[in-house]
């Protein structure tokens, strides 16, 4: 199956957007930008984080594949529970998902996660206002958390 890659520019630098004929597959911060392939879905999802990015968009509606292992696509989904502008612990995470003492397991696994944003593992933090880790860095985490919370007060939707 093809794959497709476009990019989007965000606040953050540009993002990478990689996707087959039905599935988006990765989302990721990148420095490098390569040759240029896009279909519907790298449009659509181009589309969906610029809204997001301009306080228009909450959720992301978009066909994505989820490939890990079980625990893996358990943690993924239960990231996609936690509110926009909402975060919870690691811990509580891992409780979420019936495995109440597999906190760093779930860290671990929300570092795999490849659909950064669109899939929000930046909305679980540490304990005691600690960030905990962020596979595109602290400071894109702290920056999309701070951003949340700026487009809760403004609440133009779609």
């Amino acid at each position: 199956m093809e794959k497709y890659i476009s990019y989007v520019k965000s606040p953050l630098g540009y993002i990478e957007i990689i996707a087959n004929d039905e599935y988006l597959l990765e989302v990721n911060f990148t420095n490098i930008i390569k040759e240029i392939r896009s279909n519907n879905i790298t449009a659509e999802t181009a589309k969906q984080l610029n809204e997001y990015f301009n306080y228009e968009r909450m959720f992301f509606d978009l066909p994505f594949k989820l490939d890990g292992t079980s625990f893996q696509i358990k943690c993924w989904q239960q990231l996609l529970e936690i509110p926009y502008g909402s975060t919870i612990t690691y811990k509580e995470q891992a409780q979420l998902i019936g495995h109440p003492k597999a906190y760093r397991a779930v860290g671990q696994a929300n570092g795999k996660n490849k659909l950064v944003i669109i899939i929000p593992c930046h909305r679980v933090t540490g304990m005691l206002d600690n960030l905990g880790g962020y596979s595109g860095g602290i400071h894109i985490k702290k920056f999309l958390l701070e951003h949340e919370q700026v487009g809760l007060k403004r609440k133009n939707f779609v």
